[in-house]
């Protein structure tokens, strides 16, 4: 019989199931990955590289969207009917002038898109007051919620919900994420089915200039980078109005109580962490 090895704490199949992303838009992210938050410097250039931009004639009218538009089978079709309902579910249904376009992305009026290098998937929902500014994926069955600010290098993987009130920058949200409310996520990474309770944020800069420490048992590890979020692993739960300090780690399957202040560090699998 052959002895599964343990992976070591800071890889990243400690947090998450590489399996579950063969196959997937986000797999080449982690090839040859060697320290979890070497992901962190990855996720621009590769959104840069690979993004599909599908928004530019939309854009030929103007950045902010006037009327609903939907994307479908690599047509734009302006002044669709629609009944919403959770993308997510593939419950969202489109059509123009009475012809259903099944799958197709919706983006409601009001909406504003800066930069043709913005992807918007299969079956996805814009709701209106979002602002995107590329590079931007957007990923099929995912939800940009009214009122929601993405700035550059976001990754929505299928199925992720990116909420009301919510800002995005420098962040990868792995399938079925979910940042539903007024949450903050900057220079991070959410894994499969991890969930933000309404209220959370990730604080990505340090009050003070000094690098990011890690040490499990004998091993130290000093990171010089001026922002470092959270790196989330799967199936974490993170209750309303908590904060994770620059630098954390959370392993998967973690839950987080309400009103927490996580201290920055390595914080290990399958645990509670109160206040």
């Amino acid at each position: 019989m052959v002895k599964s090895v343990k992976p070591l704490w800071y890889s990243p199949d400690n947090f998450f199931d590489l399996r579950k992303l063969q196959s997937t838009p986000a797999q080449p992210l982690f090839e040859g990955l060697t320290r979890v938050w070497e992901i962190l410097d990855r996720l621009g250039p590769f959104i840069t590289t690979t993004v599909q931009g599908n928004v530019a004639k939309l854009r030929r009218k103007g950045d902010f969207q006037t009327e609903a538009v939907g994307l479908w089978q690599g047509r734009v079709f302006w002044g669709v009917t629609y009944k919403l309902g959770d993308p997510t579910r593939s419950d969202l249904k489109v059509s123009h002038k009475g012809r259903p376009l099944p799958g197709a992305a919706l983006i409601l009026p009001g909406v504003t898109l800066i930069g043709d290098d913005i992807e918007i998937g299969e079956g996805a929902l814009v709701e209106s007051g979002a602002l995107i500014k590329g590079p931007v994926i957007i990923g099929p069955y995912s939800e940009v919620r009214q009122g929601a600010y993405i700035r550059g290098a976001v990754m929505l993987s299928p199925g992720s919900v990116i909420g009301h009130a919510t800002e995005a920058k420098n962040a990868l949200l792995l399938a079925g994420a979910k940042a539903g409310h007024f949450a903050y996520i900057g220079d991070s990474v959410l894994g499969v089915n991890v969930n933000l309770g309404a209220g959370v944020k990730l604080a990505n800069l340090k009050m003070k200039e000094s690098p990011y420490l890690f040490q499990v048992g004998e091993e130290k590890f000093e990171l010089h980078r001026r922002k470092f979020g959270a790196i989330i692993g799967d199936d974490v739960k993170i209750g309303c109005n908590t904060v994770t300090n620059p630098g954390t780690l959370i392993g998967p399957g973690l839950i987080v109580l309400p009103n927490t202040s996580v201290p920055p560090g390595y914080h290990r699998n399958r645990a509670t962490i109160d206040r």
